[in-house]
């Protein structure tokens, strides 16, 4: 398995390594496991912002997962 490291950008980045997962998987999740995730950007049903400062991000899916096999 890879070490992937960092350039030191900030002090704690120095000596930062972490595992290269390129060799753990390389597949996409199964499409049929996947389901949309709505986001509410901090607002409610009225479409209010009830929670600040919330909103955007990453495009995000929601995996299904069978624990009682």
């Amino acid at each position: 398995m890879g070490i992937k490291s960092f350039k030191p950008i900030t002090p704690g980045q120095r000596f930062k390594t972490v595992s290269d997962f390129a060799e753990i998987t390389k597949a996409e999740p199964e499409k049929s496991l996947l389901q949309p995730l709505k986001k509410s950007g901090g607002r409610n049903n009225l479409g209010r912002v009830t929670s600040r400062h919330r909103g955007g991000g990453h495009k995000r899916k929601y995996r299904i997962i069978d624990f009682k096999r």
